[in-house]
């Protein structure tokens, strides 16, 4: 305790000295002393957007446009995983701290790359099938000596920043649900702050505030009324009886309990003394299913402004009121202070998955502008005086399906965006992909399946390859420099694969972010030419950071392709065989190397001459209603096993040891025995071996969804 005290004292005394404070061997002391200079520190990375605004740009200027060109690694390391990679890392006083896949974390000497310890929660493999977007992490939060992270399984657990001991952990939420963690906490006036995920499966999000010191629960704040109408004894309770109950009606979030999971964004002014949490879609998505299609269904798809030290509602904005396509508004929130009318505006920015970029008042709340950054077709626009969508006729697709963009993946998705305050420009990783909703007539309620409430049979391809290309032609990924305040695109970078990469701005006029076919590159800040790249050789999603120690500017990223796209719709994307994750950290003049990945071995299996005696059609709709989400539409998928390449499939015991009896549980492929039983199963091989004969998927002979009983 006296080491925190006496760092606080330093920055008090001189943010400067802060600065250039040289590495030292451990780490993790950050208060609210230094979290408030943190704008002042070029040398350290402390939280995960840098600094409680989280605009993720850095004032350093030694890595610029003139000499871009001789980055070079400066060292790198590899882990044991091949799942996605999503984290930033944090770099305090020369130690750098990153998680990996499974909820792994790693401590290294930032300048060196000399491993310093790690830690494995040792998460059950079985957590990973109500991860609906890989077994991902996207990093820790430190304060006073110690790390945190969010294990998938719902703990939070605080490791001690120089030995990675564990010092604490708590259950964040209840075990026997299929609630994950994937996003990095905040601490904030020392109460560390963690959401969840798990909206699709059915459960009911909440924000919550644990002491950092402890691990004892200060605090928490549901984003949706208690199902059984009866208060929490929660912060939430007071808002919810004010505003929020009244805008839900009867439906199936009785059961999965509305969703609303805060998975991610989060952002703090501590002039203000104010918080801001994004929150996720509705359980189901379908507003129709969810709530008898009528009600806003508050806090759904909103930012929400609450009191850190209490968890007291300050304010909200809807983005998506009745939220039906999983426009999530969990995508991240960056404060900044604008010149409007020119006046100046303290104000929050959000580019959601709804495809509208938002500057809103962080004070109060109120719309101060929202434009579309992609295209879309769902809205003609967003009133400026209610704040909400113009919604266009038939989106709701209650009578007949509606082919809409932005797609669930969204606009814009958990990829951190960047704001250069030098140029006045918001830099965001953006998409343009079209989805087919339509109502699911049949649909029951499912504990611990995907509930969407849509037709799933809408997301099968064509048996067309020509009409599989065209759909391809559809997808955009591209870089956006957006003018927030002229609410318009600068320039733009287009990406081949729509899944792209989180974003790093820096003083030295440099826009760097990687992408799904591996390559990390710098960007002018200002124009959007590219100035140098690098072959990561393997796919990056992950957004950087940069930090300072001894004079010489790094830049650091996580490389390792996966999340919610790669799992669902590989065949979109390319062939993107499975490789370990990496970290690689660059400076000027580095000379350090790496060995390239071996060449993936084809493990496939000739499915040709395997046989059986189920209903193919029958599997076709199984397959989408159960399978697709992890293996790709049309058994596409090919992040995760292959299924049209897997010896599971071969013969009738194989696929029922995997799919009935959970040979396979403890890597995530849970048993289904109590979705549908063993002669459903065998329907769903007869449909993989169509798939991987090459013949295409079945006509579904206009049938309707069919039941999943035993």
């Amino acid at each position: 305790m006296r080491r925190v005290i006496a760092a606080a004292a330093v920055v008090i005394m001189s943010a400067a000295l802060v600065a250039c404070m040289p590495a030292k061997s451990g780490g993790g002391g950050v208060d609210a002393a230094r979290m408030a200079k943190a704008d002042a520190d070029n040398a350290d990375w402390m939280s995960y957007g840098r600094t409680y605004s989280e605009q993720r740009f850095s004032p350093l200027t030694t890595v610029n446009q003139a000499n871009a060109g001789q980055l070079g690694l400066a060292w790198s390391a590899q882990f044991d995983t091949d799942r996605g990679q999503e984290a930033t890392p944090l770099i305090v006083d020369g130690v750098l701290y990153t998680t990996t896949a499974w909820s792994k974390v790693y401590a290294f000497n930032a300048k060196s790359g000399a491993p310093l310890w790690s830690y494995d929660p040792h998460v059950d493999g079985q957590r990973g099938f109500s991860a609906c977007c890989d077994v991902v992490n996207r990093g820790v939060a430190a304060w006073g000596g110690k790390v945190f992270v969010g294990a998938l399984d719902g703990r939070l657990i605080a490791l001690d920043a120089k030995t990675g001991k564990e010092a604490w952990s708590v259950q964040t939420t209840d075990k026997s649900k299929p609630y994950t963690i994937t996003g990095a906490p905040r601490v904030i006036k020392g109460k560390v702050l963690i959401g969840q995920g798990g909206a699709e499966y059915g459960v009911r999000g909440y924000l919550s505030a644990y002491d950092a010191e402890t691990g004892k629960l200060a605090w928490r704040f549901y984003m949706t009324p208690n199902p059984e109408g009866k208060p929490d004894g929660a912060a939430s309770d007071k808002v919810m009886a004010e505003k929020g109950a009244a805008t839900w009606s009867d439906g199936a979030w009785k059961h999965s309990g509305g969703g609303g999971t805060p998975w991610d964004a989060m952002a703090y002014d501590p002039e203000l003394d104010i918080m801001y949490v994004g929150v996720g879609n509705g359980s189901p998505w379908n507003h129709l299913k969810r709530s008898g299609g009528k009600g806003d269904n508050l806090f759904l798809s909103s930012i929400v402004a609450l009191k850190p030290d209490t968890g007291e509602y300050v304010w909200h904005y809807q983005t998506t009121p009745g939220e039906s396509w999983d426009y999530t508004a969990t995508q991240h929130i960056m404060l900044a202070d604008l010149t409007i009318d020119g006046a100046p505006r303290k104000v929050l920015m959000q580019a959601p998955k709804n495809g509208f970029f938002y500057v809103i008042d962080r004070a109060t709340g109120k719309l101060i502008s929202a434009k579309p950054y992609i295209a879309q077709n769902w809205a003609e626009g967003v009133d400026p005086t209610t704040g909400r969508p113009i919604e266009k006729p038939g989106i709701r697709y209650e009578k007949n399906p509606a082919l809409m963009i932005p797609a669930p993946y969204g606009g814009h998705n958990w990829q951190p965006m960047a704001y250069d305050p030098q140029e006045g420009l918001v830099y965001i990783p953006a998409m343009e992909v079209p989805f087919g909703y339509g109502d699911d007539g049949q649909f029951t309620y499912r504990d611990g399946a995907w509930n969407t409430g849509i037709n799933t049979l809408l997301s099968a391809l064509p048996d067309d390859k020509a009409q599989v290309n065209a759909m391809k032609a559809m997808l955009h990924g591209r870089l956006i420099a957006w003018d927030p305040v002229a609410q318009k695109v600068r320039w733009t970078v287009d990406h081949p694969f729509f899944w792209n990469a989180g974003v790093l701005a820096t003083g030295g006029g440099l826009v760097f972010q990687g992408s799904a076919e591996g390559k990390f590159a710098a960007y002018s800040a200002k124009d959007g030419h590219l100035v140098w790249s690098y072959d990561a050789g393997n796919g990056v999603i992950a957004a950087p950071a940069t930090y300072e120690i001894d004079g010489e500017q790094y830049i650091a990223v996580m490389v390792g392709y996966g999340g919610a796209a790669p799992l669902a719709a590989n065949v979109f994307l390319g062939n993107q065989p499975r490789k370990m994750g990496r970290l690689l950290v660059f400076k000027i003049g580095g000379k350090g190397t790496i060995a390239p990945y071996p060449k993936a071995p084809d493990t496939g299996v000739d499915l040709t001459a395997a046989a059986s005696t189920g209903d193919a059609t029958r599997g076709f709709a199984l397959y989408h209603q159960n399978c697709s989400v992890c293996h790709g539409p049309n058994v596409s998928g090919q992040y995760l096993p292959d299924l049209k390449r897997s010896m599971m499939v071969q013969t009738p015991e194989n696929f029922r040891s995997v799919v009935i009896e959970g040979a396979r549980k403890d890597r995530g492929m849970i048993s289904f025995a109590t979705f549908f039983g063993p002669s459903q199963a065998e329907d769903i091989r007869a449909y993989i071996l169509k798939e991987a004969k090459g013949a295409g998927p079945p006509p579904p002979a206009n049938k309707p969804p069919v039941s999943v009983g035993k």
